[in-house]
């Protein structure tokens, strides 16, 4: 392929050991994620970050703590970072779907390193906020276009393993951010055992994403573009030898990338008959989508996000110092306790990457909503048998029923890590049509923005009213989630990206309806959507041509000319008549 540098990783790598090195990449994007989420809680405990260089508290030397005075400063520098998440999704959504998946990552690449940059040479709040917004745009556009690019690279039998394997990194990624302000903070720490005053212990952990960041920027030219994308706009001798590589041609897998390819041509082109009106205003409200219902699909990952913050992880994280602290945990060991507690969710991640693709995205969900709500609301009865117990001086007992709230911190992050952390993030790449899907991821990470930025402003104001009752409102919160995946989220498992349009095609908002229109239109359409039906490919396996009813191309005069049997598309009447 002239079109391809020859030193692209396509022409040395297929299948397996393709889509491997291209996880890779995604998971490399997703662990620096991961580590700007967990790199703001050491800096914020820096003694230089928070009483010298941002001047929102002090060390307060007879109580051996951080004070902080100005606390709406503290958590607006956290908090900004969210914003500049928002923008720049809706920003990497639109150039990632004009301009390719590749030169998307390379553009939030470059933003994360300018914002890394700048947050490491921050000399005052002012210049610390503007930084974390321009860090934020970049994670936006990172976060719209890698888990799009991933699962338009992978197999549909495989799509969940690859997403959850990446999100492994991503938990790694606040792991590594973790240990490594652990160590940063005994720099230049005085004898008798308190805070070191030296900047080096947060500018260090900010410095070293730059790290990886340059890395992601220096290789990801080397690799191939979404295929999908490609055919979307019209290169599509480039699509089918990337599809080729990625599935092979030989053997048993001989006709696979050409059945593959057919799908996606066949679906591009029912997407430009469909849908007028692309902008994210108009998905926002399904203007103009016609039977794609984005609008539908834009709400239901918008919340899906959302929820996936008020199902208790952030309560958990902000509340865990406190639960630590009912136990009788000294301020050293929690540190350890969380540290260990960071690792253990890292290693949950990996039950995801073996049962996201055989028992579904839906019942991933259900099982950690009911553990997770069960789980919180015995943290919170632990807690507050804790609390009874030392104000009524019984030590012993407290630091029993302490202990026990503990527990429950580590078995409720341990579930949220083998279920609600990947499924939100995966199902908005899955579900949206070609046209758009890097703009549906976006406001994927909307919700995610929103999500965050509410609770995070939220959390602190409940915590202090109805302290460890707070607990009891994210279990609520799991239960509510049981019966709105149920009644509204379709399943993705085990479907091909091109087949979500005929999931979607219903007029009704209830899975069960569109299950069953689904099941009407792939028996009225078999040759619409092919290539997940094994033996049954849109191509010949010995020719690699199409079979008989299947869109054709020709080569005539000097251009390229598509053509449909009679009844080809004729099905388009069908497939968006039913439901």
């Amino acid at each position: 392929m002239d079109k391809i540098s020859r030193f692209n990783v396509v022409h040395k790598l297929e299948k397996r050991k393709l889509l491997i090195a291209i996880n890779c990449v995604a998971g490399l994007a997703i662990f620096f994620f991961g580590y700007d989420q967990g790199m703001m809680g050491g800096v914020n405990g820096a003694r230089n970050y928070y009483e010298d260089t941002m001047k929102f508290g002090y060390y307060d030397e007879v109580n051996k703590k951080p004070f902080i005075e100005r606390s709406l400063l503290q958590g607006g520098i956290v908090s900004v970072y969210y914003l500049g998440t928002l923008i720049g999704c809706l920003i990497g959504g639109s150039f990632a779907d004009r301009y390719g998946r590749i030169k998307t990552i390379a553009l939030g690449t470059v933003w994360a390193i300018i914002g890394a940059t700048l947050q490491t040479s921050a000399q005052n709040s002012t210049w610390m906020i503007c930084s974390r917004l321009v860090n934020g745009w970049g994670t936006g556009i990172l976060n719209a276009v890698v888990p799009v690019w991933a699962t338009e690279t992978a197999e549909h039998t495989s799509r969940g393993q690859f997403i959850a394997i990446e999100f492994t990194l991503n938990i790694f990624g606040v792991v590594v951010a973790y240990w490594l302000e652990y160590g940063c903070s005994f720099y230049g720490a005085p004898a008798d055992g308190g805070p070191s005053r030296s900047e080096f212990v947060w500018r260090f952990p900010i410095a070293f994403q730059i790290v990886p960041l340059l890395f992601l920027l220096a290789i990801v030219w080397y690799f191939p573009e979404s295929p999908r994308w490609l055919v979307k706009v019209g290169r599509e001798e480039e699509s089918r030898y990337i599809l080729g590589r990625l599935r092979g041609e030989t053997g048993a897998d001989a006709g696979r990338a050409e059945a593959e390819f057919q799908d996606i041509r066949n679906i591009a082109e029912l997407e430009r008959k469909t849908a007028k009106r692309q902008s994210y205003f108009h998905m926002l409200f399904g203007i103009g989508s016609g039977k794609l219902h984005t609008g539908r699909r834009v709400q239901l990952v918008v919340w899906l996000q959302i929820m996936q913050e008020w199902i208790g992880i952030a309560g958990v994280t902000i509340y865990g110092p406190r639960i630590f602290e009912i136990a009788g945990i000294t301020a050293k060991k929690s540190q350890w306790i969380s540290g260990l507690n960071n690792i253990f969710y890292m290693f949950s991640t990996l039950i995801c990457v073996f049962t996201l693709d055989r028992i579904g995205r839906r019942y991933t969900l259900y099982w950690g909503s009911i553990g997770q709500g069960i789980v919180l609301f015995l943290a919170g009865g632990f807690s507050r048998l804790g609390i009874d117990a030392r104000d009524g001086g019984n030590t012993g007992k407290a630091d029993q029923y302490g202990a026990a709230a503990v527990a429950m911190v580590y078995i409720f992050t341990f579930i949220f890590g083998a279920t609600w952390l990947t499924v939100p993030w995966l199902y908005p790449a899955e579900i949206f049509p070609l046209e758009v899907r890097a703009k549906g991821n976006a406001w994927g990470v909307v919700g995610w923005s929103i999500g965050n930025a509410w609770l995070g402003l939220l959390c602190p104001v409940m915590f202090e009213a109805i302290n460890e009752k707070t607990l009891y409102i994210f279990a609520a919160c799991n239960a509510i989630t049981l019966p709105m995946v149920w009644a509204l989220y379709p399943e993705s498992n085990q479907r091909t990206l091109e087949e979500m349009n005929l999931l979607f095609a219903s007029d009704s908002i209830w899975n069960w309806e569109a299950e069953r229109n689904f099941a009407i239109l792939k028996e009225q359409n078999p040759d619409l959507v092919q290539a997940a039906q094994r033996g049954h490919s849109v191509v010949d396996p010995e020719t690699g041509l199409p079979k008989t009813g299947v869109m054709r191309r020709s080569i005539e005069g000097n251009g390229l000319e598509v053509r449909h049997q009679e009844d080809q598309f004729s099905t388009e009447k069908q497939t968006f008549k039913t439901g």
